[in-house]
């Protein structure tokens, strides 16, 4: 009998948890060919070394609530890489000031107009204290954004300074962008269960209490250690900078054209597709058009991250972070100040850490094509509004303290999850055709747990088909 052979198409995250979950499934027989167009493997996924300290310029964080991320590296042997975050909170950046993060609060809307005293406008705080007695009128399985609800129910002040800059370091889009089934599911279902009220609704939720403990894990020594852990416990044939042009079944077998290779390799029995919406249809447009035209129009939010190396013992203000009220006049839309929410980075002699993040839907970062100098922009930009949030802080400027910048780009880094992408991406995964499945950010969540998750899902649905 012919070995079985596997194409992964996507070097992420989630191309290496599929090829892991197939290689503990069929064993060392089974052939992975894995195509990355770049010429690492992570995806989005990259830790890097600023000033001798390594630091993750992509996602730096995972939800350890949900098990498939702690379950993963626990599987790996890596379980104690993982660390919690220390007692310090984000501020909120509003009005041209620091504000106390809004709490209680369900990913920025508030419980209560005490919640935000202090950071919203007088006439809003109003109208959250009277939004209980108001007519609610949701119908539901109604799939409206975030900003369109709680701007009708609380007042745009309280999604400009509490809800967007929660939602933003999450989806890189507005509140306005982002449907509430898509980032707030069980708020949706609050609501379609009848709750007479946003406040009601709410107000339930965060009562309902449930797992205490941290909510977010990282890991010592950054993604790159899972990724290597991944990728040699999978152990496919990586072949990095390979841009594959179009994905087509022949016969009862696949091909995977890859450009600048003059014949399609057409002898796979199943493949995963594990490359943002809009690059999958691009591969299944030939073949799938049905398929490929939902994807098609699945939109990607770019940022950049800045990560800041400074002299050791800097004194940073005493946040985790700083989220950026939309309208205000700095220029990132997050400061993460790293060395005071993880405890092991710039601890010590190493230098202190932090990372500035810019961009999201509809308002990217310009490339150097377009602006040829703007990488030193977005330096000069995040040191200066740093040096004005430790100047609100009651702090000395830090910026004269730089021992090393690094920036990442990520142009379309992440999908946009507007009101009903859900929905359309589980039509979109019924409709594939058997022995091919799809993984990645786009189907069911951004972040990591929900990218391991999808990975699996896909893993299990090709074994399936491979009977």
């Amino acid at each position: 009998m012919t070995p079985t052979r596997i194409a992964i198409v996507g070097g992420g995250i989630s191309g290496l948890v599929a090829a892991y979950r197939l290689r503990r499934a069929l064993g060392p027989e089974v052939t992975i060919d894995l195509y990355e167009t770049a010429s690492r493997l992570g995806g989005v996924l990259r830790t890097v070394d600023v000033a001798g300290q390594p630091v993750d310029v992509g996602a730096e964080a995972f939800i350890v609530r949900r098990p498939e991320a702690v379950d993963l590296v626990t599987e790996l042997g890596l379980a104690d890489r993982i660390v919690s975050p220390t007692p310090r909170r984000p501020a909120i950046w509003a009005r041209g000031d620091l504000h106390p993060m809004p709490s209680p609060a369900l990913m920025g809307i508030p419980a209560s107009a005490d919640a935000v005293a202090g950071l919203a406008d007088a006439d809003d705080l109003a109208r959250i204290g009277s939004e209980p007695q108001r007519p609610f009128a949701w119908r539901p399985g109604t799939d409206m954004s975030v900003g369109e609800l709680v701007a009708g129910r609380f007042g745009p002040s309280v999604v400009a300074r509490s809800v967007d800059p929660m939602l933003g370091g999450v989806y890189s889009s507005l509140a306005a962008d982002i449907g509430v089934r898509e980032a707030i599911p069980a708020l949706a279902a609050r609501l379609d269960d009848g709750s007479p009220s946003l406040s009601r609704a709410v107000d339930d939720l965060l009562g309902r209490g449930g797992a205490s403990g941290p909510v977010f894990g990282a890991l010592i020594g950054g993604y790159r250690i899972l990724i290597e852990a991944l990728a040699a416990a999978a152990h496919p044939t990586v072949r990095t900078g390979a841009t594959v042009a179009a994905v087509t079944p022949v016969a009862d077998r696949w091909s995977v054209r890859t450009e600048g290779v003059p014949a399609a390799d057409a002898g796979y029995d199943g493949v995963i597709l594990a490359v943002p919406a809009w690059v999958t249809a691009q591969l299944l447009a030939q073949a799938f058009p049905d398929v490929s035209a939902p994807l098609a129009s699945v939109e990607p939010a770019s940022s950049v991250v800045l990560s800041i190396a400074l002299a050791p013992a800097t004194p940073l203000p005493q946040h985790s972070g700083v989220l950026v009220a939309t309208g205000e006049e700095l220029r990132p839309k997050a400061f993460t100040l790293s060395s005071q929410k993880w405890a092991h980075i710039g601890s010590g002699d190493a230098p202190v850490s932090v990372r500035a993040s810019f961009g999201r839907y509809g308002d990217p970062v310009p490339d150097a094509a377009t602006v040829p100098d703007i990488d030193s922009r977005v330096r000069s930009w995040a040191l200066a509004d740093l040096d004005r949030i430790c100047a609100a802080a009651g702090l000395a400027p830090v910026s004269a303290h730089v021992l090393g910048t690094r920036l990442q780009r990520w142009t379309g880094g992440l999908p946009r999850y507007a009101p009903g992408h859900l929905t359309r991406m589980r039509e979109v995964l019924d409709a594939v055709p058997a022995r091919l499945a799809l993984a990645g950010s786009s189907y069911a969540g951004v972040g990591v747990p929900a990218c391991i998750g999808q990975a699996g899902r896909a893993a299990d649905r090709l074994l399936a088909g491979l009977g």
